[in-house]
Formats: structure tokens, sequence, C-alpha cells
């Protein structure tokens, strides 16, 4: 894998494929079975991917925290790798302002969205803290400089006074929960005004009784038909939020009352519908990612404010 990324970190579409088939290869070339109703009429049937010739700049943050968590638990890249990685950064620094389809893997055209701008952050950041932590070579002044660069575009342009939220992209109005990450990933304090705001914003606008939308399809066109329902991935991250806001009450009771929505084997899909079923992928690695995350980061919440977790647990029940 690192040699497809080395021999990839001149391409115009990044040194990293969106995604990649179980056998390490990309094909995935989408196509429609007209002939297959799917599950309850809910066409279309597709195999492969179309998003798999998408930019989404997003995947540069994700990968390179997962390489920065591995670091600090003993699983080191060695120096093939860190060339390889560099590379990629040094790709990202000129690449990173940009438009691209974003998380949700939009069929409308690309946008400059605040969650991949965030996460192209989040990969300069993570990078640069492994170079200082193992004295690796790399051109930290140019890594520090786009990094900062995109924080500040971040706060003057993915903010929206307007709104007293930060939005899905430039020059909108629209809420994104994929932005409930911020505060976890260490771009803004979890009790920065700002963030508070935001979090507050999407109370109002994406929450419906404690389960969290991704976003608001009739408002910001997607390309998709039809409706879907609620995220589990961003309802769990929608715990973690208020946890780190200091909402424990209102995080303990989202996140019990998620556990309502579980099959028998305590299991999630994707997304939970209006009457409460489950649809979409199922079982979602994703979702299951996000509970544990959640767990945890509840739980330590709830440790350092000892004295108020008898009294939180009582009222959520």
């Amino acid at each position: 894998m690192l040699d497809r990324v080395a021999e990839r970190a001149g391409a115009s579409s990044g040194p990293l494929e969106l995604m990649y088939r179980v056998d390490g290869t990309s094909d995935l070339t989408e196509e429609t079975l007209d002939n297959l109703e799917g599950w309850r009429g809910s066409r279309p049937v597709r195999i492969g991917n179309g998003a798999a010739d998408q930019l989404q700049l997003d995947i540069y943050g994700e990968a390179m925290d997962g390489v920065f968590l591995g670091d600090e638990h003993d699983v080191q890249i060695d120096y093939d790798g860190w060339l390889a990685l560099c590379q990629t950064i040094n790709w990202l620094c000129e690449h990173w302002d940009q438009p691209d389809a974003g998380i949700w893997e939009t069929r409308e055209g690309s946008q400059d969205f605040t969650y991949s701008r965030f996460q192209c952050w989040v990969a300069l950041d993570r990078a640069i803290r492994l170079a200082q932590r193992h004295g690796r070579p790399a051109d930290l002044t140019r890594w520090m400089s786009e990094r900062n660069e995109i924080y500040n575009q971040i706060m003057k342009r993915g903010w929206n006074p307007k709104v007293g939220a930060f939005t899905q992209h430039h020059g909108t109005q629209v809420l994104d929960s994929s932005l409930l990450l911020m505060p976890l990933m260490g771009f803004i304090a979890p009790r920065d005004r700002r963030w508070l705001s935001t979090l507050k914003a999407i109370d109002r606008a994406l929450v419906s009784d404690s389960l969290v939308y991704r976003y608001n399809p009739s408002v910001s066109p997607d390309g998709l038909h039809g409706r879907e329902g609620t995220f589990s991935l961003c309802t769990f991250w929608y715990v973690d939020a208020l946890a780190r806001a200091g909402r424990l009450e209102d995080a303990v009771v989202t996140f019990e009352k998620m556990h309502t929505y579980a099959n028998h084997l305590g299991l999630y899909s994707e997304e939970i519908g209006l009457t409460g079923e489950q649809l979409g992928n199922f079982p979602q690695a994703f979702s299951h990612l996000a509970l544990i995350s959640a767990a945890i980061n509840l739980d330590s919440q709830l440790d350092h404010g000892a004295g108020h977790v008898d009294q939180v647990l009582a009222r959520s029940r």
C-alpha cells in the first residue's frame, strides 16, 4: 500500500485512493441493476461505488489521525512509510484549498466543505506532531504555514455569524453533523463560545428526540432521492460533543435512549427510520466505532465530574 501511495503522490486526484477493494485494488466501477427492486422497493440497486472516483479531501485527516494514534500505542511507521507520508502531506499542502465531494459523497457537485478543510488541518497537525515527536525530516515550516492557513480560513469562512455556527460549506447557512467531530479531534475547545453556539444550532436543526440527522437534504440537495433516517454514527458523535461541552445530563439521556434502538444483539444499522426501524447498512462498523468512542469519552467526563454523576444518572431514568 505504501508503494501505491508513493507512486500516486503526484496524481491530481491524490496519492491516496478514496476506497479500496478487499484485494487492495480500486476498481469499483458503479453499475445500476434495473432488474432488482431492492429491499422494500429501495431502488436503485447498485454494485460498485461511484464515489470511488470522487475527490474527498477528508480522507487525509482520518488516515493521518489513525497513523498518529497508532504511533501513540507503539505502532510506528518505518523509513519508507515516513517518506510516503511526507509525499502525501506535501501533496495536501498544494491541494487542500479546492472543492471536493465531502464525507457524505454528494452527487450534486463539489463544494468547499468545512469538514474537509477541518480534516486537512488534522492531517497536517498530526504529521507535524509525528515529525517533532521522533525528530523525523520534514518541511515543518511549510506544513505549519499551511496548517495555520486552513485554521484561519475555517474560522473566517466556515463560521457563519448570522447562523451563529460553523456551517456545512462556505457561503451557506446549512448545518452538518460531521462537524460534531471538531472538539473531539482538537480543532476547537469544547467550550469555546463558537462551538457551544454551533452545538445549540445543531440541537435546533438536526436533532429529533435525541437522534441526529446528517444534514437537511431539502436545503442542501445531495443528488439522492427519497428521505433518510437519522444517522447512528452522528448520534454517537453528538453524545461525545455534549459530554465534552459539559452537558452531561443531555449526553447520558441521549446515550441511553440510543440503546433502545439497537436490535436484540445490541447491533446498530446505519440509520434509524421515523418509526424506529433500522435502515441502511447493517451492522455498520462506523456506527459501532462511534458507539465505543462515545462510551469511553462519556465515562471519562462522568469520572471527572464524580460529584455530579449520581444526580445525572438519576435524572436520566
